[in-house]
């Protein structure tokens, strides 16, 4: 029996995942040599070939776009007061920060797989991670207890996404041939994103390893972080078809940039509330691996 190219695809995640978090370790030491430069460089290389299928001039900003942000922003603070006094502090910082967070860059190319409108995609990650960069620090300010700038986090920003966009866009102008055939081979950045998914899921079975923190607490993080992704996933999906692609919205709403919200939890709120984003890496994978496998079916 084969397996065919779609069936690869539907377990190639939860593969990737466990091969990260059995050698969590040596993930790791490899991580801390090369800076942690890896997974960002993975993450631009694969938005410079899902950017090079995208047309500029169908880009534009639409009324679900404002919706989705409303849902990041004012959902936010929302769940942040909904758990505060169910479950204390640490746990809704967690989950403000599982709603908060943007886009993950990966959605644009897992959404293409699925479906998805990837210019409807595009322009919403773009908007997303600049009003994210404004926005923000004043979230993290006003619930947190740090100080975070504009700059900060748009450092962490425009290098994997912003420039990826900026090269490909050019390429399609100055070589159209080139970007159309990279185009053509879009499916180099599912491959990619499981190089960069191992990474990213053994530095997260470390972290986890390692945070000196009540195991309670941890799992209330985790269970927490489980609700939201499914929540925002049906959200989305709900939103996305009031206007004509359920996958564009639900993977805009319910993929994260967890690897950012990590950064932020860790520098800006209640270090142990980062476990919720780090539990969170691994339910949108869940629900992106199923995706996959409901979509190969359907094909």
């Amino acid at each position: 029996m084969t397996l065919s190219k779609q069936n690869i695809r539907s377990i190639a995640m939860p593969i990737a995942m466990i091969v990260g978090a059995l050698l969590c370790r040596p993930l790791s030491i490899v991580e801390e040599a090369t800076n942690h430069i890896l997974t960002p460089i993975l993450i631009a290389a694969m938005l410079f070939v899902t950017f090079c299928r995208v047309d500029i001039k169908a880009m534009r900003p639409r009324m679900i776009h404002l919706w989705m942000l409303l849902v990041q922003f004012v959902g936010s603070i929302a769940v942040y007061y909904i758990t505060l006094p169910l479950l204390g502090e640490c746990v809704a910082q967690g989950a403000m920060i599982c709603v908060m967070a943007p886009i993950a860059m990966a959605a644009v190319v897992i959404g293409g797989m699925l479906g998805a409108d990837i210019n409807t995609m595009a322009t919403y990650s773009l908007i997303c991670n600049i009003v994210t960069a404004i926005v923000a620090p004043f979230l993290l300010h006003a619930f947190g207890n740090g100080s975070c700038s504009f700059v900060e986090i748009a450092g962490r920003v425009v290098p994997t996404l912003v420039a990826p966009f900026v090269v490909a866009q050019l390429l399609r102008w100055v070589w159209p041939r080139a970007a159309s055939a990279i185009a053509a081979r879009s499916s180099i950045s599912f491959y990619l994103w499981i190089i960069s998914l191992v990474l990213v899921l053994g530095r997260t079975t470390t972290f986890i390893l390692d945070t000196d923190a009540d195991p309670f607490v941890e799992v209330e993080l985790a269970i927490v972080a489980l609700v939201l992704c499914l929540s925002q996933f049906a959200i989305g999906r709900l939103l996305g078809s009031l206007y004509d692609d359920k996958v564009a919205g639900g993977q805009s709403v319910g993929q994260k940039n967890t690897i950012l919200a990590v950064w932020m939890s860790l520098n800006f709120l209640n270090p142990v509330s980062s476990v919720a984003p780090t539990a969170y890496i691994v339910w949108q994978n869940l629900v992106n691996s199923y995706q996959v496998y409901r979509a190969g079916k359907r094909g």
